[in-house]
């Protein structure tokens, strides 16, 4: 039999992120946005080397920064580089659930031009994080009228 490419219950594309303090890294995104520790490789000083994730229907992998890596934390940088976008059935749910948790609001839950209702956090790791549920199936040319609305009403 041959072997996938692609793994099975992996996606394409799987976010990877640095996080200082990976292992409480884990449990504020088990508390947050309800993640299932799928992988867990430790270092042996305890550290995390590797973590995989399932939140929703996709993965999320992990660990603490390693001096060597390319990949660094948020806040070794002092801004993210990334945002990860988190469908769920219920943005107000998910956005309090984060806050709850220990994420800072950067955006309450309000309706988009695009047909989602849609907020953002930024997790206490500083990784930003925006959550939506999808409300509206929005016709292209109505879409590109909202649009137009939306980014002249930015720049005025």
């Amino acid at each position: 039999m041959p072997v996938k490419a692609i793994p099975e219950g992996y996606r394409s594309i799987t976010p990877y992120l640095a996080v200082d303090d990976a292992t409480a890294a884990i449990e504020f995104y088990k508390r947050a946005f309800g993640a299932k520790e799928r992988v867990l490789m430790p270092t042996p000083d305890g550290k995390v080397a590797h973590a995989e994730l399932e939140i929703g229907d996709s993965l999320v992998m992990l660990s603490d920064p390693f001096g060597e890596g390319q990949t660094k934390a948020p806040k070794a940088l002092g801004a993210t580089t990334i945002g990860i976008f988190l469908y769920t059935e219920d943005v107000e749910e998910t956005y309090k659930q984060a806050i709850d948790a220990g994420a800072t609001s950067t955006q309450e839950p309000e309706d988009m031009f695009w047909g989602d209702r849609f907020a953002r956090v930024t997790d206490p790791y500083g990784h930003s994080w925006q959550i939506a549920t999808h409300v509206e199936d929005v016709a292209p040319e109505e879409m590109e009228r909202r649009s137009q609305e939306a980014m002249a009403s930015m720049s005025s």
